[in-house]
């Protein structure tokens, strides 16, 4: 089928590009968008080089499929006109909490892609929200969740390449001993953690941390009871997510780590000495979501702790906008 990218020279759309070619998948032509001002920048596909669109032109009629990878205020002006023409699998947090228009992680809830007919549009989920109920729908199927408490720590890619550059900067800025001056964060990122990640919510909550309680209920279960507190830190890719699950019933610990080897998209790495556990370092590039230190909670009836990481630029990002085309497929919902 043709395809299109849009946003496909930010950090988001190259990687869908790069997940497109490595799983080979069925694109008869792609067409590359951005805005006028990347227009005509080169960027190869499958060994053949192509010349990026602009947006302001583009006609999705062209396409079955269009992926957007530009945020919010590009979904917001265009997303809707393509979806006049076309299925969009929007990567923005724009359309998330609209009700009429699935929110998908295709591991937990690929039924609910049915319903992208209802605006032709697809919402793919927040980057720290992907790991989060890739990780615990098969134990929310055995135990069923009763709450969650969420730290998230959060890599910089999150925010964009300029803030990727911002960490670089500032790190060999302290090294050589000058003064730092924050751009894209609202302190030094550099050897710290901030814990704030988008703006405040008149309850001291901020944005990030309600789209963790929004998205989860919406995709997992509304009755779920969930908090949680997103920091970012220096590190340049993959989201790691400390998360103590409180079940409503008892639990069997080798039950939880069996499921969970098992399930899709999960790879457990949890072994009781010096570097048995994954690290955002060693998830960059992978597909999987990765958990760790799966462990009791003592110290609260029918609770348990785990460590999970996962590439925010893939699995929370352009490989399941990837994934969500592909159940697309493989159900026929695109055809009907």
């Amino acid at each position: 089928m043709n395809i299109a990218i849009v946003g496909a020279t930010g950090n988001v759309g190259r990687k869908i590009i790069e997940v497109l070619e490595k799983k080979n998948f069925p694109t008869s032509e792609i067409f590359l968008i951005a805005s006028s001002k990347s227009a005509g920048k080169k960027i190869s596909f499958k060994g053949k080089e192509y010349t990026v669109e602009d947006l302001e032109t583009f006609d999705f009629l062209k396409v079955k499929i269009a992926f957007f990878a530009a945020g919010s205020s590009i979904a917001e002006k265009w997303a809707t006109k393509a979806a006049e023409k076309t299925i969009v699998i929007d990567n923005s947090k724009f359309f998330r909490k609209d009700n009429d228009i699935p929110l998908i992680v295709p591991e937990v809830n690929s039924k609910d892609l049915i319903h992208f007919k209802n605006k032709n549009i697809i919402a793919n989920a927040n980057c720290s929200v992907i790991p989060i109920v890739v990780a615990l729908k098969p134990l929310h199927d055995l135990y069923s969740i009763k709450r969650i408490v969420i730290s998230t720590y959060q890599s910089v890619s999150g925010a964009g390449k300029a803030a990727m550059d911002e960490l670089l900067i500032q790190t060999k800025d302290f090294l050589d001993k000058k003064k730092l001056a924050p751009i894209n964060f609202t302190k030094q990122i550099a050897f710290n953690a901030i814990p704030h990640i988008d703006s405040f919510l008149a309850d001291g909550s901020t944005k990030e941390e309600q789209k963790n309680h929004d998205e989860v209920k919406k995709i997992l279960d509304k009755k779920i009871k969930i908090t949680s507190t997103c920091v970012r830190i220096p590190v340049l890719v993959s989201h790691s997510i400390s998360t103590n699950v409180e079940f409503h019933k008892k639990y069997d610990l080798n039950e939880i780590k069996k499921v969970l080897s098992s399930s899709p998209g999960c790879k457990v790495v949890d072994e009781h000495k010096d570097g048995g556990y994954i690290t955002p370092v060693e998830a960059e590039n992978k597909y999987e979501t990765f958990i760790s230190r799966i462990r009791e909670d003592f110290s609260n009836d029918n609770s348990i702790n785990l460590w999970i990481v996962s590439d925010n630029l893939l699995k929370g990002a352009a490989l399941n906008a990837v994934e969500i085309a592909e159940s697309l497929i493989k159900n026929d919902f695109y055809g009907k």
